[in-house]
């Protein structure tokens, strides 16, 4: 006859609504995270649009810069591709590179060959390290930021003289080249003016230069009409009388010689972001791991009978054939209950020397010898489990033995 047994769920086993109940508080959390992540993608992608693009009046835009340079003479064309860029240099020309960090190396090279000596002037918006030492060649740019947006001009430049104080605080530059050091932060220039070198039996009564500008905020119709941006911005677009304003698009395709692994398309931003991303998953797991140290007692949930642990325990021996381990303890537990029998502290309970005489002494060697006593309590462990069952059995019967009174 089978009999079906029907296990009911424990108590240590969680129910679907005590689930819910521990997990709503971190779904809710990374409900609000989308949604806020969502909600900046969209402010940020609204108000981004057109950035530094001449022709947008968004805020991030440059429309009001290239209409004033209009009302001064100076005429603006949009540039997408690196060949017009390089066609468009020239005495009468400023060449303004809006995004120079999306250049490849192959293009921020040929665009430089191209600008140097050419006699006009090259405006480079905030370039980043590998970018401005192939545009510009002996300026470096210095990997902490300006602490202050707004810089006083502490130089001789003409143009920023007249400007005075201006929104140019950003990437810092130093140079060992004879150039104009502008804005300064901490010692060292938020503007840069390199001029070209003298090419001999030159005529030019304008030589070119190149200038680098640290920060993009003079150029933004929201920050135009704040302290002397504007001045600024007009004298070092409109020294020329063409402005040929070069916005890096999918369209300028790279050489297909110069190739660019998947981390140089990440911007710095996202690498540092999974770095600090990585070290707080690293802190919050070792802030949550399992502490090692003293076991604690703690009630089981049921009472469990003594004979059902046994039972357990000895099939655990045999599914791992653990027989020495299991001799082990069986003969341990009889030599602690044999002990105070036979008047032997229980701390010597498992010394031969202790344990047998008084063993020995007690029985009158009715058993066995001492040789039998000793092979029977810290002999070698059995060979297979029927020498295992006829050792407890054997243990069985000393102890009964013993106990007779």
């Amino acid at each position: 006859m089978t009999t079906e047994v029907t296990l009911a769920p424990t108590a240590a086993s969680p129910t679907a609504r005590q689930v819910w109940t521990r997990a709503r508080g971190i779904a809710l959390a990374l409900v609000l995270l989308l949604v806020g992540a969502v909600a900046i993608a969209v402010v940020r992608s609204d108000a981004r649009h057109g950035e530094l693009d001449p022709r947008s009046a968004d805020p991030y835009g440059s429309r009001a810069v290239a209409e004033l340079l209009a009302d001064r003479g100076v005429s603006t064309r949009v540039v997408t591709t690196l060949d017009e860029a390089r066609a468009a240099a020239g005495p009468d020309t400023t060449l303004l590179v809006a995004v120079p960090d999306l250049l490849t190396e192959r293009q921020q090279t040929g665009l430089h060959s191209a600008t140097s000596g050419s006699g006009g002037r090259t405006v480079l918006v905030a370039p980043g390290g590998a970018a401005v030492e192939r545009l510009a060649p002996g300026v470096t740019a210095d990997p902490a930021l300006s602490l202050d947006s707004t810089l006083a001009p502490a130089c001789d430049l003409p143009a920023a003289r007249r400007a005075g104080n201006a929104d140019t605080g950003g990437i810092r530059y130093s140079t060992h080249l004879e150039a104009d050091a502008c804005y300064p932060s901490r010692r060292l220039a938020t503007l840069l003016r390199i001029p070209d070198p003298p090419t001999t039996g030159s005529a030019e009564d304008t030589p070119g230069d190149t200038v680098v500008l640290g920060a993009r905020d003079i150029l933004f119709n929201n920050h135009l009409d704040e302290h002397g941006n504007a001045s600024l911005a007009l004298q070092l677009l409109g020294s020329r009388d063409h402005l040929v304003w070069y916005l890096p698009s999918l369209s300028d395709l790279p050489d297909p010689d110069d190739e660019r692994s998947f981390f140089d398309l990440l911007p710095s931003g996202w690498l540092w972001g999974t770095l600090q991303l990585f070290i707080a998953a690293a802190l919050a797991a070792l802030w949550r791991a399992r502490r090692l140290g003293p076991l604690v007692p703690e009630k089981l949930p049921v009472a469990i009978r003594a004979s059902e642990t046994v039972e357990g325990r000895a099939r655990l021996y045999r599914k791992a054939n653990a027989r020495d381990r299991a001799a082990t303890a069986l003969r341990s537990a009889t030599r602690t209950r044999l002990a105070p029998l036979v008047g032997v502290p229980v701390t010597q309970a498992h010394t031969p020397e202790s344990l047998l005489p008084a063993l020995s002494a007690h029985l009158h060697g009715e058993p066995g010898d001492g040789q039998t006593l000793h092979t029977l309590l810290f002999g070698p462990p059995p060979g297979d489990d029927a020498a295992l069952i006829a050792l407890a059995d054997q243990l069985d019967a000393l102890e009964r033995e013993v106990r007779r009174p």
